[in-house]
């Protein structure tokens, strides 16, 4: 984790409800990364789940978490990300953070020349075909306008 520099909102990026909702997922699996001892990768399916549903929410999480190793593999471990229990910049991102989250929200929406730039920003310059794979991947199984709404309880009928 380290200091964030040049932060920006998350509103001001136009990230729909569904990558909003990625940040604290992925904040707890940088954290796990980062320190695995505190095995926070937990906390990382459980946000998802909570948030989403185990049937949406978990399948999220494990693809973004192959994103974040296959990013974090290209830039040698270096990503800078809010703690997620910092309350106080929990709407603010870092410039990783931002470029990250630009790239899945332009890849969801296949936007491929939009997508570049953001691949070209996440991996510091080169397109490294793992990053491309698993963003690609996430945005073909979480597409925009898809709707990840929570599951609804089970309705019991009598039937005769």
């Amino acid at each position: 984790m380290t200091e964030p520099s040049h932060e920006a909102g998350l509103a001001a990026h136009g990230s729909d409800a569904f990558e909003t909702g990625l940040l604290p997922v992925m904040r707890q699996f940088l954290l796990s990364y980062e320190t695995p001892e505190n095995q926070a990768w937990q906390r990382a399916y459980m946000v998802a789940a909570e948030r989403w549903g185990e049937a949406i929410g978990l399948p999220a999480a494990y693809a973004l978490m192959k994103l974040l190793r296959a990013v974090l593999d290209c830039r040698d471990g270096q990503f800078s990300f809010i703690g997620p229990f910092d309350l106080e910049l929990r709407g603010t991102l870092t410039p990783d953070e931002a470029a990250l989250l630009q790239m899945l929200h332009h890849m969801r929406r296949d936007q491929m020349p939009g997508a570049r730039e953001a691949v070209a920003e996440v991996t510091g310059g080169h397109m490294d075909p793992h990053v491309i794979r698993a963003g690609l991947a996430f945005a073909h199984r979480f597409p925009a306008g898809q709707a990840a709404a929570l599951p609804e309880p089970p309705r019991l009928r009598v039937v005769a």
